[in-house]
């Protein structure tokens, strides 16, 4: 099995990296692939959604997400598969990769997924840049810093960046306890 990303994000990094896997048998064997299995007749989907991805890449205690369920009935040549479709979100410093599909774009409209790639505390143009990386369009910055901001889930430390040639940006926390507890109550994450 071979293993091949492709993009990069982070500061010293621009794109975002899709993380595939080589093939070692049919179907296709040799050709580039999602990583992924079967599941067991003892595990749940999430089970073996994690142990494929560690399995195969060597990630474990990542963000991971179910994503879609692909159905067509003759999409395996092998035998009638339906596929539940999961993410992972891996951030670069953490791991040696990183791990996410074309579809985040859609995602990290009304999910707070992107903070998963950003460290502990950020700044606001480090999380700017994130959502222009996938999103793959310029944000207004204004715009963006109101609208978040406005959603009051973002915790202001007393912290800036350290070790910058220019003036140093404060740091921010995404404050996950509120956004899980204003979830419940019905708050619409939408940027």
């Amino acid at each position: 099995m071979g293993v091949n990303c492709r993009g990069r994000v982070g500061e010293e990094h621009e794109e975002l990296k899709v993380m595939l896997i080589q093939r070692d048998l049919e179907p296709h064997q040799g050709q580039w692939a999602l990583p992924g299995g079967f599941v067991r007749v003892d595990e749940t989907l999430e089970g073996a959604a994690r142990r494929e991805l560690e399995e195969e890449t060597g990630l474990h205690k990542v963000f991971l997400e179910q994503l879609y369920t692909f159905g067509a009935v003759e999409r395996d040549p092998r035998e009638r598969v339906v596929t539940v479709a999961y993410y992972a979100l891996v951030k670069l410093s953490d791991h040696r990769v990183q791990a996410t599909t074309d579809r985040l774009r859609s995602k990290v409209r009304y999910q707070p997924v992107g903070f998963e790639l950003l460290p502990k505390k950020f700044t606001l143009s480090q999380l700017q840049h994130l959502y222009e990386l996938v999103l793959e369009r310029e944000l207004d910055e204004r715009n963006f810093r109101k609208r978040l901001l406005a959603m009051d889930l973002l915790f202001e430390t007393d912290e800036v960046e350290p070790d910058v040639a220019h003036r140093a940006a404060r740091l921010y926390r995404f404050d996950e306890r509120k956004y899980k507890r204003l979830a419940k109550a019905g708050l619409h994450f939408e940027l």
